[in-house]
């Protein structure tokens, strides 16, 4: 197994002096040296053929002793540079101070088609930023984090890729929902690629500690290795502009990425600074979920039922949050916090125009108007009604037809109906109008509602089926539902009974369906 590591994060960047995973506090430097933790009897779950060609592993056989030794952490190869890197973030909107990857290990950057990606273990043991913690992940949270990893990417939504999924053979002590029933569950280790696992944290961290000179130097590295555009459009600027013109890149990518969450009903549970990639990726699958029923305020996460911080409508204005504290901590680097004020209301726009172009697209208009779509919302949530099974159904049929028929298909209630009849034929008066006004031609106007409106997304019940046959060591329902996955827009008649219909009444209530915690 042949991999050509350029370890560019490490050789430019300074190091903590100190390796290891002793827990400590760590200053004037980016990343500390810590090794994985070997495991005792490592055995595959799942690989993404996709992502090992993305490598330059296309041809190795992932069931082997010597691919499950790599990358469980029980074996290094030559030239891998092992380390954890430190951040601080906003969690829950509150300052956390140092946190650091405490279960992550960066194994190095490796040479591909595609320049330098970064390989991560997930759940490979202590590191210095650990805290009270051990390192070590669940094959719960870990075969969500594979899956779901995957599946975005096929959706064509930025993402953190997961190339591989593997038991450790060993037992971990966690407590699911912070309840006091702490229980034994098998452990698990994710290998995570990407050109960058910097996240908005690592520039506070360094603010909050006033290193300046340290955090000028991470920026222009940053921008040097992950904006090439910004890199070449402010080569003869000041480092002022060059900065300014970063913070606008990160806002503009964060906010495409925002559009393509609400595009899916996406939510990602726990959107703390921490949790937000530099480069505008999908990062950290911890409790997050999918809508079934449209309801803007909801959110997967128990830690956050009472305040619904993350919440699948807040999301927009939690990535503007973030981004505002991103902006806090740059300012040291403009001198002044206007042009930064200025990205963030740029931000706010170009949300909200992209926004309406992707509602267009769902709804197979060229342009859509505010009022039809706004008001499209408050019906869907009126009652309980499927939103993947909605727009998806909405396709079938010309648009004077169409609405009635959607609606009926995505109830979760279909007595329902009778109740919401009357806004919805009205609402359908005026779609039916809007289409004939700017609406998409026949034929084209079905295959770009299909091109944005998946049929297939990974429900959290269906990723709890493949997680209560892996726990018994079949893994027969994660390959498939990865397969599945591959092709989230094709109608794929043979698997749509299994995964294109609408959460069962069993998984409404059921811990890990409708309840997840941070816990992994």
């Amino acid at each position: 197994m042949k991999l050509t590591f350029d370890n560019q994060f490490t050789r430019s960047l300074p190091a903590d002096p100190e390796s290891g995973s002793r827990r400590r506090q760590v200053a004037n430097a980016i990343y500390s040296r810590v090794n994985p933790t070997p495991v005792t009897a490592p055995e595959l779950v799942a690989h993404s053929a996709e992502a090992l060609e993305l490598v330059g592993l296309g041809d190795v056989d992932a069931n082997s002793e010597a691919f499950t030794s790599v990358f469980s952490g029980s074996k290094l190869l030559a030239d891998m540079d092992p380390h954890a890197t430190c951040y601080g973030g906003h969690q829950f909107g509150n300052w956390a101070g140092q946190l650091g990857d405490g279960r992550a290990i960066n194994l190095g950057e490796i040479e591909t088609a595609q320049g330098l990606l970064m390989l991560q273990l997930k759940g490979a043991g202590a590191t210095p930023y650990s805290r009270t913690a051990d390192g070590l992940a669940v094959l719960r949270s870990s075969l969500r984090e594979f899956l779901c990893s995957e599946a975005m990417f096929h959706l064509g939504i930025p993402t953190t890729r997961a190339l591989s999924l593997i038991r450790s053979g060993e037992d971990v002590m966690r407590d699911m929902l912070y309840d006091g029933n702490a229980q034994l569950e098998p452990g698990a280790i994710v290998c995570r690629v990407s050109p960058s696992f910097v996240r908005f944290g690592h520039f506070q961290m360094l603010a909050a500690r006033q290193e300046t000179p340290l955090l000028a130097r991470f920026t222009a590295f940053v921008i040097d290795t992950q904006f090439p555009e910004v890199a070449n459009a402010t080569r003869n600027q000041s480092d002022k502009e060059r900065v300014i013109a970063f913070f606008r890149a990160v806002c503009q990518r964060t906010a495409t990425l925002m559009v393509h969450w609400m595009r899916v009903g996406f939510v990602h549970g726990v959107m703390n600074t921490d949790n937000l990639s530099i480069i505008g990726e999908t990062i950290d699958y911890g409790p997050y979920g999918w809508l079934d029923d449209f309801d803007p305020n909801w959110t997967p996460n128990t830690t956050d039922a009472s305040q619904r911080r993350y919440r699948y409508g807040q999301q927009p204005g939690i990535a503007q949050w973030n981004l505002m504290q991103l902006g806090n901590a740059l300012v040291s680097l403009v001198e002044e916090s206007g042009p930064l004020e200025d990205c963030l209301s740029e931000f706010a726009t170009l949300y909200s125009e992209q926004w309406l172009a992707m509602m267009a697209s769902k709804l197979g208009l060229a342009r859509a108007d505010e009022a039809l779509v706004s008001d499209l919302l408050t019906n869907l949530a009126s009652a309980e009604t499927d939103m993947s099974i909605f727009f998806r159904t909405l396709a079938d049929a010309p648009p004077h037809l169409a609405v009635e028929g959607a609606v009926k298909a995505a109830l979760y209630n279909e007595s329902d109906w009778r109740a919401v009849e009357e806004q919805w034929q009205q609402w359908a008066q005026r779609y039916a109008l809007a289409s004939t006004e700017s609406g998409l031609p026949g034929d084209q106007r079905k295959a770009s509602m299909n091109a944005n409106n998946p049929k297939y997304v990974l429900r959290n019940y269906l990723a709890q089926l493949a997680i209560d046959d892996a726990e018994r060591g079949d893994y027969g329902k994660t390959s498939e539902l990865l397969d599945v996955m591959r092709r989230p827009y094709d109608d794929q008649p043979q698997y749509e009974a299994e995964y294109a219909g609408k959460r069962p009444d069993w998984a409404r209530s059921r811990v890990g369906c409708s309840q997840l915690s941070c816990s992994s």
